[in-house]
């Protein structure tokens, strides 16, 4: 399994990340965690910008199920419910176990995969384990708390090395 924490491609937000960017490369299967990548943590019902990206998504033929590690699977069940997408929770990211639990639920490959998240340590680690495209966003609301200003600074480098990567392909 590779241990990589560099994200494949980096996204300010998630609706940056459009159909046609990933029928470019193949993807059928959107996973995604769900707190801070598309919205924030304690936010209860998903907003009508989220369901319209899911739903430009769906129209494109590709599948969207969240992935997440929450241990209060009440909220992210209703959250997945509201927006009639599937769900695999205690995903245990950053093993790929609940990536790959979603990709057989889903029916997909890892080729035809991508793990959408805002942390490398998480989301980013289980996406190259799982070997499926790593696409990471800023994190929704930025950094509140002293812990997660710690994560975007530790964050920082692996971002930039992406970001240059990016760049030298362009």
């Amino acid at each position: 399994m590779p241990f990589s924490l560099t994200p494949d491609c980096i996204f300010d937000c998630y609706a940056q990340i459009t159909p046609t960017f990933l029928r470019q490369r193949g993807i059928t299967l959107l996973l995604s965690d769900l707190d801070f990548t598309l919205a924030a943590k304690k936010t209860r019902r998903p907003d009508q910008p989220l369901r319209d990206w899911i739903a430009a998504l769906k129209a494109e033929g590709i599948t969207f199920m969240i992935v997440s590690n929450n241990r209060s699977g009440q909220r992210v069940t209703e959250f997945c419910a509201d927006l009639g997408v599937g769900y695999q929770g205690h995903a245990g990211k950053p093993s790929p176990r609940g990536l790959e639990a979603a990709m057989a639920r889903a029916g997909a490959s890892r080729k035809e995969t991508a793990m959408l998240g805002d942390k490398l340590l998480t989301d980013m680690l289980a996406a190259h384990r799982a070997g499926v495209l790593a696409l990471m966003v800023e994190p929704v609301g930025g950094a509140v708390t002293a812990w997660q200003k710690v994560l975007h600074g530790l964050q920082a480098p692996f971002k930039a090395v992406c970001r240059r990567r990016l760049g030298k392909k362009t």
